[in-house]
Protein backbone atom coordinates (compact mmCIF):
# COMPACT_ATOMS: atom_id res chain seq x y z
CA UNK A 1 0.00 0.00 0.00
CA UNK A 2 1.74 3.74 -1.16
CA UNK A 3 1.40 6.19 1.05
CA UNK A 4 -0.91 8.37 -0.70
CA UNK A 5 -3.54 5.39 0.25
CA UNK A 6 -2.25 5.24 3.89
CA UNK A 7 -2.98 8.88 4.26
CA UNK A 8 -6.07 8.98 2.61
CA UNK A 9 -7.16 6.17 5.25
CA UNK A 10 -6.01 7.65 7.90
CA UNK A 11 -7.53 11.00 7.10
CA UNK A 12 -10.64 9.00 6.50
CA UNK A 13 -10.76 7.27 9.59
CA UNK A 14 -9.58 10.16 11.55
CA UNK A 15 -12.78 12.59 10.69
CA UNK A 16 -14.96 10.26 9.93
CA UNK A 17 -14.76 8.29 13.59
CA UNK A 18 -14.66 12.51 15.12
CA UNK A 19 -18.62 12.06 14.56
CA UNK A 20 -19.09 8.35 13.90
CA UNK A 21 -17.74 7.03 17.36
CA UNK A 22 -20.29 9.61 19.47
CA UNK A 23 -23.20 7.62 17.30
CA UNK A 24 -21.53 4.24 17.73
CA UNK A 25 -21.28 5.28 21.72
CA UNK A 26 -24.91 5.84 21.51
CA UNK A 27 -26.19 2.61 19.98
CA UNK A 28 -24.28 0.30 21.90
CA UNK A 29 -25.67 1.95 25.28
CA UNK A 30 -29.06 2.12 23.37
CA UNK A 31 -29.37 -1.19 22.20
CA UNK A 32 -28.21 -3.01 26.03
CA UNK A 33 -31.71 -1.05 26.90
CA UNK A 34 -33.60 -2.44 24.11
CA UNK A 35 -32.30 -5.96 24.95
CA UNK A 36 -34.77 -5.93 27.98
CA UNK A 37 -37.61 -2.94 27.39
CA UNK A 38 -38.91 -2.77 23.82
CA UNK A 39 -40.56 0.27 21.72
CA UNK A 40 -44.05 0.66 23.15
CA UNK A 41 -46.59 -1.53 21.21
CA UNK A 42 -49.91 -3.53 22.26
CA UNK A 43 -49.06 -7.10 21.44
CA UNK A 44 -52.37 -9.38 19.76
CA UNK A 45 -52.73 -11.03 23.60
CA UNK A 46 -52.39 -7.94 25.39
CA UNK A 47 -55.49 -6.57 22.96
CA UNK A 48 -57.70 -9.54 23.99
CA UNK A 49 -57.08 -9.70 27.44
CA UNK A 50 -57.80 -6.09 27.93
CA UNK A 51 -61.05 -6.11 25.36
CA UNK A 52 -64.64 -6.90 26.85
CA UNK A 53 -66.14 -10.02 26.55
CA UNK A 54 -69.15 -10.11 24.31
CA UNK A 55 -72.22 -10.04 25.64
CA UNK A 56 -74.06 -13.07 24.05
CA UNK A 57 -77.80 -12.14 25.63
CA UNK A 58 -77.71 -8.74 24.07
CA UNK A 59 -79.56 -8.34 20.30
CA UNK A 60 -76.98 -8.08 17.87
CA UNK A 61 -77.75 -7.71 14.44
CA UNK A 62 -76.28 -10.32 11.73
CA UNK A 63 -73.13 -9.13 9.92
CA UNK A 64 -75.13 -8.86 6.58
CA UNK A 65 -78.08 -7.14 8.08
CA UNK A 66 -75.83 -4.67 9.72
CA UNK A 67 -73.65 -3.92 6.99
CA UNK A 68 -76.58 -3.54 4.69
CA UNK A 69 -78.54 -0.52 6.92
CA UNK A 70 -74.50 0.69 6.93
CA UNK A 71 -75.01 1.03 3.12
CA UNK A 72 -72.31 -1.27 2.54
CA UNK A 73 -72.77 -4.33 0.05
CA UNK A 74 -70.04 -6.76 -2.05
CA UNK A 75 -67.13 -8.49 -0.75
CA UNK A 76 -65.04 -7.58 2.28
CA UNK A 77 -61.26 -7.23 3.00
CA UNK A 78 -61.62 -8.15 6.77
CA UNK A 79 -64.45 -8.66 9.32
CA UNK A 80 -64.38 -8.44 13.18
CA UNK A 81 -66.77 -7.60 15.98
CA UNK A 82 -65.47 -6.82 19.66
CA UNK A 83 -66.02 -4.14 21.97
CA UNK A 84 -63.38 -2.54 21.99
CA UNK A 85 -65.05 0.79 20.65
CA UNK A 86 -66.50 2.90 23.54
CA UNK A 87 -66.79 -0.27 25.27
CA UNK A 88 -70.40 -1.43 22.76
CA UNK A 89 -70.23 -4.18 20.40
CA UNK A 90 -69.58 -2.88 16.96
CA UNK A 91 -68.46 -4.35 13.28
CA UNK A 92 -65.23 -3.28 12.54
CA UNK A 93 -64.96 -3.19 8.50
CA UNK A 94 -62.74 -2.98 5.86
CA UNK A 95 -63.40 -3.62 2.16
CA UNK A 96 -65.11 -1.72 -0.61
CA UNK A 97 -67.07 1.64 0.54
CA UNK A 98 -64.75 1.84 3.73
CA UNK A 99 -61.92 3.78 1.88
CA UNK A 100 -58.10 3.11 2.69
CA UNK A 101 -59.11 2.37 6.39
CA UNK A 102 -61.51 0.01 8.78
CA UNK A 103 -64.83 1.66 10.09
CA UNK A 104 -66.79 0.70 13.04
CA UNK A 105 -70.65 -0.14 12.76
CA UNK A 106 -72.82 0.08 15.41
CA UNK A 107 -73.91 -3.95 16.06
CA UNK A 108 -76.93 -3.19 17.64
CA UNK A 109 -78.45 -0.68 15.12
CA UNK A 110 -76.12 -0.61 11.94
CA UNK A 111 -75.04 3.00 12.02
CA UNK A 112 -71.67 4.06 11.24
CA UNK A 113 -69.72 5.12 14.13
CA UNK A 114 -68.12 8.69 12.91
CA UNK A 115 -65.25 9.82 13.57
CA UNK A 116 -63.82 9.36 17.41
CA UNK A 117 -64.68 12.18 19.21
CA UNK A 118 -63.26 12.93 23.51
CA UNK A 119 -66.72 10.92 24.93
CA UNK A 120 -65.85 7.86 22.84
CA UNK A 121 -61.99 7.57 23.30
CA UNK A 122 -62.77 7.93 27.32
CA UNK A 123 -65.43 4.99 26.68
CA UNK A 124 -62.71 2.78 25.24
CA UNK A 125 -59.93 3.62 27.40
CA UNK A 126 -62.59 2.97 30.70
CA UNK A 127 -63.26 -0.14 28.86
CA UNK A 128 -59.32 -1.57 28.47
CA UNK A 129 -58.65 -0.37 31.73
CA UNK A 130 -61.59 -1.36 34.08
CA UNK A 131 -64.31 0.34 36.11
CA UNK A 132 -61.83 1.25 38.76
CA UNK A 133 -59.08 3.41 37.25
CA UNK A 134 -59.56 6.87 37.00
CA UNK A 135 -58.83 8.22 33.48
CA UNK A 136 -57.46 12.27 32.31
CA UNK A 137 -57.90 12.64 28.77
CA UNK A 138 -54.88 14.55 27.36
CA UNK A 139 -56.27 15.53 23.34
CA UNK A 140 -54.96 14.23 20.40
CA UNK A 141 -51.90 13.89 18.60
CA UNK A 142 -51.09 13.16 14.99
CA UNK A 143 -47.48 11.80 15.99
CA UNK A 144 -45.18 11.63 19.20
CA UNK A 145 -42.23 9.80 20.57
CA UNK A 146 -44.09 6.13 20.92
CA UNK A 147 -46.39 6.69 17.94
CA UNK A 148 -44.12 6.59 15.06
CA UNK A 149 -44.86 3.10 14.08
CA UNK A 150 -46.06 3.15 10.36
CA UNK A 151 -48.88 0.70 11.32
CA UNK A 152 -50.44 3.29 13.38
CA UNK A 153 -50.99 5.58 10.10
CA UNK A 154 -54.62 4.52 9.61
CA UNK A 155 -55.85 5.58 12.58
CA UNK A 156 -54.54 9.16 13.22
CA UNK A 157 -54.99 11.45 14.53
CA UNK A 158 -54.43 9.47 18.40
CA UNK A 159 -56.72 10.19 20.97
CA UNK A 160 -54.20 10.20 24.40
CA UNK A 161 -55.45 9.01 27.68
CA UNK A 162 -53.64 8.77 30.71
CA UNK A 163 -54.54 6.20 33.39
CA UNK A 164 -54.20 6.61 37.14
CA UNK A 165 -52.88 2.78 37.73
CA UNK A 166 -49.66 2.19 39.19
CA UNK A 167 -47.80 1.56 35.94
CA UNK A 168 -49.28 5.44 34.89
CA UNK A 169 -50.06 3.78 31.66
CA UNK A 170 -50.31 5.92 28.70
CA UNK A 171 -52.86 5.00 25.84
CA UNK A 172 -53.57 5.51 22.82
CA UNK A 173 -57.19 5.24 20.72
CA UNK A 174 -57.67 4.80 17.50
CA UNK A 175 -58.77 8.33 15.98
CA UNK A 176 -61.32 5.96 13.24
CA UNK A 177 -62.06 2.98 15.14
CA UNK A 178 -62.06 3.67 18.56
CA UNK A 179 -59.87 0.87 19.58
CA UNK A 180 -56.96 1.29 22.17
CA UNK A 181 -53.78 0.33 19.25
CA UNK A 182 -51.09 1.52 21.82
CA UNK A 183 -49.99 1.06 25.60
CA UNK A 184 -47.20 2.71 26.86
CA UNK A 185 -46.32 2.47 31.01
CA UNK A 186 -44.16 5.45 32.60
CA UNK A 187 -41.25 3.02 32.99
CA UNK A 188 -41.37 2.03 28.86
CA UNK A 189 -41.61 5.56 27.74
CA UNK A 190 -38.75 6.64 30.26
CA UNK A 191 -36.33 3.66 29.44
CA UNK A 192 -37.16 4.58 25.67
CA UNK A 193 -35.19 7.65 25.56
CA UNK A 194 -32.20 5.63 26.52
CA UNK A 195 -33.46 2.71 23.81
CA UNK A 196 -35.58 2.63 21.10
CA UNK A 197 -36.06 6.50 20.45
CA UNK A 198 -32.34 7.27 20.28
CA UNK A 199 -31.34 4.24 18.59
CA UNK A 200 -33.33 4.36 15.74
CA UNK A 201 -32.85 7.94 15.65
CA UNK A 202 -36.33 8.96 15.99
CA UNK A 203 -35.68 12.80 17.09
CA UNK A 204 -36.09 12.93 13.50
CA UNK A 205 -39.17 12.07 13.34
CA UNK A 206 -42.23 13.72 13.22
CA UNK A 207 -40.65 16.98 12.50
CA UNK A 208 -39.16 18.97 9.71
CA UNK A 209 -36.66 15.81 9.46
CA UNK A 210 -39.25 13.03 8.82
CA UNK A 211 -39.34 12.44 5.16
CA UNK A 212 -35.60 12.32 5.19
CA UNK A 213 -35.18 10.23 8.12
CA UNK A 214 -34.71 6.97 6.03
CA UNK A 215 -31.59 8.74 4.09
CA UNK A 216 -30.45 10.08 7.26
CA UNK A 217 -30.06 6.37 9.25
CA UNK A 218 -29.10 4.69 5.53
CA UNK A 219 -25.99 7.33 4.86
CA UNK A 220 -24.89 7.44 8.87
CA UNK A 221 -24.53 3.83 8.93
CA UNK A 222 -22.86 3.69 5.41
CA UNK A 223 -20.29 6.59 6.94
CA UNK A 224 -19.87 4.48 9.61
CA UNK A 225 -19.06 1.19 7.87
CA UNK A 226 -16.28 3.57 6.01
CA UNK A 227 -15.33 4.47 9.37
CA UNK A 228 -14.87 1.61 11.24
CA UNK A 229 -13.57 -0.41 8.07
CA UNK A 230 -10.75 2.26 7.50
CA UNK A 231 -9.93 1.90 11.09
CA UNK A 232 -9.41 -1.64 10.97
CA UNK A 233 -7.08 -1.26 8.11
CA UNK A 234 -5.11 1.38 10.01
CA UNK A 235 -5.06 -0.83 13.06
CA UNK A 236 -3.68 -4.06 11.15
CA UNK A 237 -1.23 -2.03 9.24
CA UNK A 238 -0.20 -0.16 13.08
CA UNK A 239 0.11 -3.32 14.92
CA UNK A 240 3.86 -5.12 15.17
CA UNK A 241 3.14 -8.74 14.48
CA UNK A 242 5.94 -10.15 14.45
CA UNK A 243 8.82 -7.36 15.42
CA UNK A 244 7.63 -5.28 18.88
CA UNK A 245 8.21 -1.55 18.97
CA UNK A 246 11.26 -0.39 20.48
CA UNK A 247 9.13 0.21 23.82
CA UNK A 248 8.23 -3.62 23.64
CA UNK A 249 5.01 -3.16 22.67
CA UNK A 250 2.81 -4.08 19.95
CA UNK A 251 0.77 -0.69 19.59
CA UNK A 252 2.94 2.43 19.20
CA UNK A 253 0.65 4.40 21.26
CA UNK A 254 1.71 5.19 24.39
CA UNK A 255 -1.38 7.71 25.49
CA UNK A 256 -4.09 5.25 26.71
CA UNK A 257 -6.82 6.03 25.12
CA UNK A 258 -5.18 5.61 21.86
CA UNK A 259 -3.30 2.65 23.22
CA UNK A 260 -7.21 1.46 24.49
CA UNK A 261 -8.76 2.42 21.09
CA UNK A 262 -6.23 0.93 18.98
CA UNK A 263 -6.23 -2.60 20.69
CA UNK A 264 -9.99 -2.02 21.56
CA UNK A 265 -10.79 -1.55 17.53
CA UNK A 266 -8.53 -4.65 16.93
CA UNK A 267 -10.88 -6.87 19.17
CA UNK A 268 -13.85 -5.35 18.38
CA UNK A 269 -13.86 -3.95 14.97
CA UNK A 270 -15.62 -6.74 13.16
CA UNK A 271 -18.62 -6.92 15.39
CA UNK A 272 -18.66 -3.48 15.20
CA UNK A 273 -18.96 -3.17 11.34
CA UNK A 274 -21.26 -6.62 11.70
CA UNK A 275 -23.91 -4.30 13.84
CA UNK A 276 -23.54 -1.01 11.75
CA UNK A 277 -24.42 -3.30 8.14
CA UNK A 278 -27.34 -5.47 10.18
CA UNK A 279 -28.57 -2.11 11.43
CA UNK A 280 -28.71 -0.48 7.86
CA UNK A 281 -29.96 -4.10 6.92
CA UNK A 282 -33.21 -3.19 9.21
CA UNK A 283 -34.06 -0.14 7.40
CA UNK A 284 -34.62 -2.40 4.16
CA UNK A 285 -32.64 0.32 2.47
CA UNK A 286 -33.89 1.19 -1.10
CA UNK A 287 -36.02 -2.05 -1.22
CA UNK A 288 -33.04 -4.52 -1.11
CA UNK A 289 -34.92 -7.14 -0.11
CA UNK A 290 -38.20 -6.80 -2.23
CA UNK A 291 -38.30 -9.47 -4.86
CA UNK A 292 -41.38 -8.08 -6.39
CA UNK A 293 -43.59 -11.92 -5.00
CA UNK A 294 -47.66 -11.00 -6.32
CA UNK A 295 -50.06 -11.43 -3.17
CA UNK A 296 -51.33 -14.60 -2.40
CA UNK A 297 -54.38 -15.65 -4.07
CA UNK A 298 -57.24 -15.05 -1.45
CA UNK A 299 -61.15 -15.04 -1.79
CA UNK A 300 -62.67 -12.11 -0.40
CA UNK A 301 -65.21 -12.62 2.00
CA UNK A 302 -68.63 -12.55 0.91
CA UNK A 303 -71.30 -12.07 3.75
CA UNK A 304 -74.81 -14.51 3.54
CA UNK A 305 -77.99 -13.77 4.92
CA UNK A 306 -77.77 -17.30 6.52
CA UNK A 307 -74.86 -15.82 8.57
CA UNK A 308 -76.03 -16.52 12.38
CA UNK A 309 -76.42 -13.53 14.79
CA UNK A 310 -73.23 -13.00 16.71
CA UNK A 311 -75.54 -14.59 19.72
CA UNK A 312 -75.55 -17.83 17.90
CA UNK A 313 -71.83 -17.91 17.73
CA UNK A 314 -70.99 -16.47 21.36
CA UNK A 315 -72.79 -19.87 22.57
CA UNK A 316 -69.97 -21.71 21.42
CA UNK A 317 -67.38 -20.64 24.23
CA UNK A 318 -66.57 -18.84 27.07
CA UNK A 319 -65.55 -15.21 27.98
CA UNK A 320 -65.34 -14.88 23.95
CA UNK A 321 -63.27 -11.56 23.28
CA UNK A 322 -63.64 -11.01 19.59
CA UNK A 323 -65.66 -12.65 16.78
CA UNK A 324 -63.26 -12.81 13.08
CA UNK A 325 -65.21 -13.93 9.76
CA UNK A 326 -63.01 -15.77 7.49
CA UNK A 327 -62.90 -18.02 4.63
CA UNK A 328 -61.27 -21.81 5.62
CA UNK A 329 -61.02 -24.18 3.17
CA UNK A 330 -63.48 -22.38 0.54
CA UNK A 331 -66.05 -21.32 3.34
CA UNK A 332 -67.35 -18.75 5.47
CA UNK A 333 -66.48 -19.37 9.20
CA UNK A 334 -65.60 -17.41 12.24
CA UNK A 335 -62.76 -17.22 14.43
CA UNK A 336 -63.88 -16.77 17.98
CA UNK A 337 -61.14 -15.42 20.15
CA UNK A 338 -60.87 -15.55 23.98
CA UNK A 339 -58.13 -13.76 26.27
CA UNK A 340 -55.99 -16.78 25.85
CA UNK A 341 -55.58 -19.75 24.09
CA UNK A 342 -56.48 -20.52 20.25
CA UNK A 343 -59.41 -19.48 18.66
CA UNK A 344 -62.41 -21.63 17.78
CA UNK A 345 -63.21 -22.01 14.31
CA UNK A 346 -67.14 -22.06 13.96
CA UNK A 347 -69.21 -22.86 10.87
CA UNK A 348 -70.31 -18.98 10.24
CA UNK A 349 -74.01 -20.47 9.69
CA UNK A 350 -74.79 -22.58 12.40
CA UNK A 351 -71.73 -21.52 15.09
CA UNK A 352 -71.04 -25.41 15.38
CA UNK A 353 -67.06 -26.01 15.80
CA UNK A 354 -65.34 -26.67 12.66
CA UNK A 355 -62.82 -29.64 12.33
CA UNK A 356 -60.24 -28.82 9.86
CA UNK A 357 -58.85 -31.71 7.08
CA UNK A 358 -55.54 -31.64 6.42
CA UNK A 359 -56.12 -32.73 3.02
CA UNK A 360 -58.43 -30.53 2.16
CA UNK A 361 -56.48 -27.50 3.45
CA UNK A 362 -53.29 -28.79 1.66
CA UNK A 363 -55.63 -28.80 -1.88
CA UNK A 364 -56.38 -24.98 -0.69
CA UNK A 365 -53.33 -23.69 0.13
CA UNK A 366 -51.93 -25.04 -3.80
CA UNK A 367 -54.23 -22.52 -4.82
CA UNK A 368 -52.28 -19.62 -3.07
CA UNK A 369 -50.23 -19.05 -5.68
CA UNK A 370 -49.64 -20.36 -9.61
CA UNK A 371 -46.64 -22.54 -9.22
CA UNK A 372 -46.43 -26.22 -8.19
CA UNK A 373 -46.19 -27.56 -4.42
CA UNK A 374 -42.78 -29.00 -3.92
CA UNK A 375 -43.20 -30.13 -0.42
CA UNK A 376 -44.87 -29.88 2.85
CA UNK A 377 -43.57 -29.76 5.63
CA UNK A 378 -44.58 -30.12 9.47
CA UNK A 379 -42.67 -28.29 12.29
CA UNK A 380 -43.52 -29.12 15.88
CA UNK A 381 -40.86 -27.02 17.03
CA UNK A 382 -39.26 -23.36 16.00
CA UNK A 383 -36.45 -23.54 13.54
CA UNK A 384 -34.01 -21.37 12.12
CA UNK A 385 -36.92 -19.20 9.86
CA UNK A 386 -39.90 -19.87 11.93
CA UNK A 387 -39.51 -19.02 15.85
CA UNK A 388 -40.95 -16.63 18.30
CA UNK A 389 -39.20 -13.55 20.15
CA UNK A 390 -39.91 -12.03 23.48
CA UNK A 391 -42.86 -9.74 23.35
CA UNK A 392 -41.16 -6.40 23.54
CA UNK A 393 -38.50 -6.97 20.73
CA UNK A 394 -38.84 -5.63 17.63
CA UNK A 395 -39.65 -8.85 15.66
CA UNK A 396 -41.45 -10.08 19.06
CA UNK A 397 -45.54 -10.17 19.70
CA UNK A 398 -47.02 -11.72 17.08
CA UNK A 399 -48.61 -15.13 17.46
CA UNK A 400 -46.39 -18.13 16.33
CA UNK A 401 -48.20 -21.26 16.83
CA UNK A 402 -47.57 -24.76 16.99
CA UNK A 403 -47.36 -27.17 15.37
CA UNK A 404 -47.39 -25.32 11.83
CA UNK A 405 -47.36 -26.48 8.07
CA UNK A 406 -44.95 -25.10 6.15
CA UNK A 407 -45.94 -25.19 2.15
CA UNK A 408 -42.99 -25.30 -0.28
CA UNK A 409 -43.43 -23.45 -3.51
CA UNK A 410 -41.44 -24.04 -6.93
CA UNK A 411 -42.03 -20.56 -7.42
CA UNK A 412 -39.76 -18.11 -9.16
CA UNK A 413 -39.37 -16.43 -5.57
CA UNK A 414 -38.90 -19.49 -3.44
CA UNK A 415 -41.90 -18.68 -1.44
CA UNK A 416 -42.85 -20.63 1.54
CA UNK A 417 -46.30 -20.27 3.30
CA UNK A 418 -46.63 -21.50 6.69
CA UNK A 419 -50.44 -22.56 7.86
CA UNK A 420 -52.08 -22.93 11.20
CA UNK A 421 -53.74 -26.58 10.73
CA UNK A 422 -55.82 -25.95 13.24
CA UNK A 423 -57.65 -22.77 12.16
CA UNK A 424 -56.41 -23.10 8.64
CA UNK A 425 -55.37 -19.26 8.89
CA UNK A 426 -52.14 -18.14 6.42
CA UNK A 427 -49.91 -17.37 9.53
CA UNK A 428 -46.89 -15.74 7.61
CA UNK A 429 -45.52 -15.58 3.91
CA UNK A 430 -41.33 -16.29 3.91
CA UNK A 431 -39.79 -15.74 0.39
CA UNK A 432 -35.81 -15.45 -0.73
CA UNK A 433 -35.92 -12.23 -0.12
CA UNK A 434 -37.25 -12.08 3.94
CA UNK A 435 -34.92 -15.09 4.40
CA UNK A 436 -31.88 -13.18 2.93
CA UNK A 437 -33.56 -9.96 5.14
CA UNK A 438 -33.48 -13.01 8.48
CA UNK A 439 -30.09 -13.63 7.99
CA UNK A 440 -28.40 -10.04 7.00
CA UNK A 441 -30.37 -8.17 9.54
CA UNK A 442 -32.19 -10.62 12.28
CA UNK A 443 -29.37 -13.32 12.86
CA UNK A 444 -26.17 -10.47 12.29
CA UNK A 445 -28.17 -7.71 14.52
CA UNK A 446 -30.18 -9.54 17.33
CA UNK A 447 -28.06 -12.98 17.29
CA UNK A 448 -31.72 -14.67 16.83
CA UNK A 449 -29.83 -18.15 16.64
CA UNK A 450 -31.52 -20.76 19.14
CA UNK A 451 -28.72 -22.32 20.62
CA UNK A 452 -28.29 -18.96 22.13
CA UNK A 453 -31.83 -17.74 22.04
CA UNK A 454 -32.59 -20.94 24.78
CA UNK A 455 -29.69 -20.69 26.72
CA UNK A 456 -30.36 -17.37 28.37
CA UNK A 457 -28.66 -15.95 30.02
CA UNK A 458 -25.87 -16.66 27.98
CA UNK A 459 -27.28 -14.64 24.81
CA UNK A 460 -27.71 -12.03 27.75
CA UNK A 461 -23.98 -12.30 28.50
CA UNK A 462 -22.68 -12.72 24.77
CA UNK A 463 -24.36 -9.27 23.80
CA UNK A 464 -23.73 -7.25 26.67
CA UNK A 465 -19.93 -8.26 26.46
CA UNK A 466 -19.66 -7.43 22.78
CA UNK A 467 -22.09 -3.92 23.55
CA UNK A 468 -19.17 -3.29 26.44
CA UNK A 469 -16.21 -4.07 24.07
CA UNK A 470 -17.94 -1.53 20.82
CA UNK A 471 -18.75 0.60 23.80
CA UNK A 472 -15.16 1.31 25.36
CA UNK A 473 -13.96 1.48 21.30
CA UNK A 474 -16.71 4.41 20.72
CA UNK A 475 -15.62 6.10 23.84
CA UNK A 476 -12.16 6.48 23.42
CA UNK A 477 -13.03 6.99 19.71
CA UNK A 478 -14.79 9.86 21.46
CA UNK A 479 -12.20 11.14 23.57
CA UNK A 480 -9.62 11.03 21.08
CA UNK A 481 -11.81 13.21 18.86
CA UNK A 482 -12.68 15.67 21.18
CA UNK A 483 -8.51 16.59 22.28
CA UNK A 484 -8.59 16.67 18.01
CA UNK A 485 -10.98 19.08 17.51
CA UNK A 486 -9.69 20.85 20.81
CA UNK A 487 -6.14 21.50 18.81
CA UNK A 488 -8.98 23.28 16.33
CA UNK A 489 -11.16 25.40 18.07
CA UNK A 490 -10.66 28.42 19.11
CA UNK A 491 -8.16 29.50 21.97
CA UNK A 492 -10.65 29.39 24.98
CA UNK A 493 -12.58 26.81 23.84
CA UNK A 494 -10.03 24.28 22.95
CA UNK A 495 -9.66 21.06 25.50
CA UNK A 496 -6.17 20.77 27.11
CA UNK A 497 -4.12 19.57 24.02
CA UNK A 498 -2.47 15.88 25.46
CA UNK A 499 1.13 15.85 26.15
CA UNK A 500 3.19 14.75 23.04
CA UNK A 501 4.76 11.83 23.02
CA UNK A 502 7.47 10.72 20.58
CA UNK A 503 6.19 7.45 18.64
CA UNK A 504 8.73 4.24 19.38
CA UNK A 505 10.14 2.82 16.62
Amino acid sequence: MNSRTKRLLFLAHRWLGIVMCLLFAMWFVSGVVMMYVGYPKLTESERLRHLPRLDASGPLLAPQEALARAGLHGPLKALRLSAGSGGKPVYLVAGPGTGPGTIAIDARTGARLGPVDEARALASAAAYAGPHTALRYLGTVDEDAFTHSRGLDAHRPLHRIQLADPEATLLYVSGSTGEVVRDAPRAERLWNYAGAWIHWLYPFRGNGFDRYWSGIVNWLSIAGIVAALSGTIVGILRWRFRRPYRSGARTPYQDAMMRWHHIGGLLFALVTITWIFSGLMSMHPWRVFDTGAPPLRTEPLVLSPSDAAPGALLEAGAGIRELTWTKVLGRSAVLARAAGGRPLVLDSETGTAVAIDRPALLREAARLLPAPVLRVEELSGYDLYYYARADHTMTGGGDKPLPILRVVFGDAHATWVHLDPRTGAVVNRVDRGKRTSRWLFAMLHSWDWRPLLERRPLWDLVMIVLSMGGTLLSVTGVVIGWRRLGRKLPVGLAAPPPTRQALPR
